[in-house]
């Protein structure tokens, strides 16, 4: 699990100082430069930092840095706070525990029964663990099978999800990938996530492409516009809370709109 969280910072790294230009940071474009974003040796100077270091931690080799290089490596990439925190994230990561799914509490699932707004809850490789009957009238969970109760194998590999999401679905799928993202990348030598990601390459066409930006983003509120083959057009505010006695465990609100 280190060394597969080591060869995910590295990946990190290096995809943020491609897409990073030089005269975001004050540099010279250059004629000789063979890629528009930013060279090794480059990143290492501005973040103060020896350049054999630098590379030993994008090619995931055994480094540690200190919390300050990280905060160094954060402003020279420009990272976004986000990015910074799941920065962060990767190089503490270490030996974690093979993959289980979570089980909801009775307790939790009574409270989302008794929502008159769409209400689901999933764990932490986002597989739906519970629902309520509001959030299938509109998502139509039960007809999904057991394989494919996962937010991102529903959205992502069903053709009725991009019915349902219209023009909207390139943009809230992304939306979605680059959250799992952060969470991925700390799991990313399990048996469990593994097979999801070989899933998700296999039966969605623009996975790949998305999965290689290795775009980083955080839970947020937001605003779904769903296009229901019955209901019609339908709109929703949408909100997500932690479980404070499991973190894994995600709640998920709709508000109609």
């Amino acid at each position: 699990m280190i060394e597969r969280s080591r060869s995910e910072l590295g990946d990190f790294l290096r995809s943020r100082r491609e897409k990073l230009r030089p005269r975001e940071v004050g540099l010279a474009e250059g004629r000789r430069r063979r890629t528009a974003g930013l060279r090794r040796e480059e990143v290492a100077e501005l973040a103060g930092i020896g350049v054999d270091w630098y590379i030993r931690l994008e090619q995931g080799r055994s480094v540690n840095p200190s919390a300050t290089t990280i905060d160094a490596l954060a402003r020279a990439l420009r990272l976004s706070r986000v990015e910074h925190l799941h920065l962060k994230a990767l190089t503490r990561s270490g030996e974690r525990r093979a993959f289980q799914t979570e089980s909801v509490p009775d307790s939790l699932k009574r409270m989302i029964a008794a929502m008159k707004q769409p209400a689901y809850i999933t764990g932490r490789r986002w597989d739906l663990l519970a629902w309520n009957k509001a959030a299938n009238d509109i998502l139509a969970f039960d007809q999904l099978p057991d394989e494919d109760r996962n937010i991102l194998v529903s959205m992502l590999t069903r053709p009725a999800a991009r019915r349902l999401f219209g023009a909207g679905w390139a943009d809230e799928a992304k939306r979605i990938v680059a959250q799992f993202r952060a969470t991925h990348d700390l799991w990313a030598d399990d048996p469990a996530f593994r097979e999801l990601l070989q899933r998700l390459r296999k039966d969605c066409p623009e996975f790949s492409v998305w999965w290689k930006s290795h775009d980083v983003r955080g839970t947020a509120a937001g605003l779904k516009r769903l296009h229901h083959p019955k209901k019609g057009v339908l709109s929703f505010e949408h909100a997500s809370f932690q479980w404070n006695d499991d973190p894994s465990l995600r709640l998920v609100i709709y508000t109609p709109v």
